[in-house]
């Protein structure tokens, strides 16, 4: 492939929100590259993912160290997609990564220390041949290290020029508000925060979305479709080879294809054709549906191919909910026990 041009109407196709309280705007879908950017994919068709995306408006773009396999691969192959076709758009693009979760042995490649948030983050700058990164965050609280370190590591991540902006991620409503206090005293306000969130996982609703919105942070929604529960893959109750549940992601859990979710699934499966959507489309939509202040900013989207990236791409181009789909939808949308960080958000520091 050759260098790519970008389209020169990019930036019509999709809606942009003001991140919290800052300058900082993104578009209401963006582009997660925990699964399917790691070396077990080409390189070519992520680099035609990354086309494609950034041509339909998505210009966020957000990784982790230890996103893979193995970890790390992601940023590695980010960045050298990056110096194949997106260096002239560097600034257009908003890059973004974390750190907390487990990297390697010892002490020092997890959690929320000084020591591992910094190291990590010059690592993952080096992986990706950047000199910064538009937003790190804290990937997850640490019930070991003081938040106040936690938060002193952000904001030196920040003053210090590798970051033009701080968050963090899955931590509870008061760890939230405690947080924002810290950096706001610093000087160094948190901009946005990261939960999971989708029609089976709903535990930011309990304060969550009200303490980032009062803390004027934004918030960027992962896993809208609960690891692809709320998909058509599974809805027969089978599994396809290549699906995670098929391929034994670390993040699925064999519980998560019981009758009782499935029942759930297929219920708004059909919800969703009434609406002249995808079961996928539908969930990504009801993520982002009008909550007042506490709408979410911008969710979070993973694509193996093209093909899934345009279709859940088309979540945004679909009716606005009425109330009575909304009634419809809470009896089947209840918690599932499919949220794999609540570990991490329940021991916040």
């Amino acid at each position: 492939m050759d260098a790519h041009v970008a389209r020169q109407d990019r930036y019509e196709s999709l809606e942009y929100r003001a991140c919290g309280r800052s300058g900082l705007r993104l578009p209401r879908l963006s582009l997660g590259l925990w699964q399917n950017f790691g070396d077990d994919r080409s390189l070519e068709g992520q680099r035609a993912i990354l086309r494609r995306a950034f041509d339909l408006g998505v210009f966020h773009f957000d990784l982790a160290n230890n996103y893979g396999p193995p970890k790390g691969a992601s940023e590695t192959n980010f960045g050298r997609i990056l110096d194949l076709d997106f260096r002239p758009y560097r600034d257009e693009m908003v890059i973004t990564t974390k750190a907390g979760w487990v990297m390697g042995p010892g002490p020092h490649q997890q959690g929320g220390s000084r020591k591992y948030l910094l190291s990590s983050l010059d690592r993952s700058l080096a992986r990706m041949g950047l000199d910064h990164v538009d937003i790190f965050y804290s990937h997850r609280p640490d019930p070991d290290t003081p938040l106040e370190e936690t938060m002193l590591a952000l904001h030196h991540a920040v003053v210090s020029g590798r970051a033009l902006y701080a968050g963090i991620s899955s931590y509870a409503p008061e760890a939230t508000r405690r947080a924002a206090a810290i950096m706001r005293d610093l000087g160094t306000p948190l901009v946005v925060h990261q939960p999971s969130y989708s029609m089976l996982n709903r535990w930011v609703e309990d304060g969550l979305l009200t303490a980032a919105a009062d803390e004027g942070m934004g918030v960027v929604a992962f896993s809208p479709l609960a690891q692809g529960l709320l998909t058509s893959r599974y809805l027969d109750g089978s599994v396809p080879g290549d699906s995670r549940a098929g391929v034994g992601r670390p993040s699925w859990r064999e519980n998560m294809l019981s009758e009782n979710i499935l029942e759930r699934a297929r219920a708004l499966n059909g919800i969703a054709a009434e609406r002249g959507q995808t079961l996928a489309q539908m969930a990504i939509a009801w993520v982002l549906r009008d909550q007042g202040p506490r709408t979410v900013t911008t969710a979070l989207i993973g694509a193996s191919s093209v093909e899934q990236l345009e279709q859940n791409l088309a979540a945004v181009g679909g009716p606005d909910f009425t109330e009575e789909e909304l009634r419809a939808i809470d009896r089947w949308a209840v918690d599932s026990d499919v949220n794999i960080w609540w570990g991490a958000t329940a021991s916040t520091p």
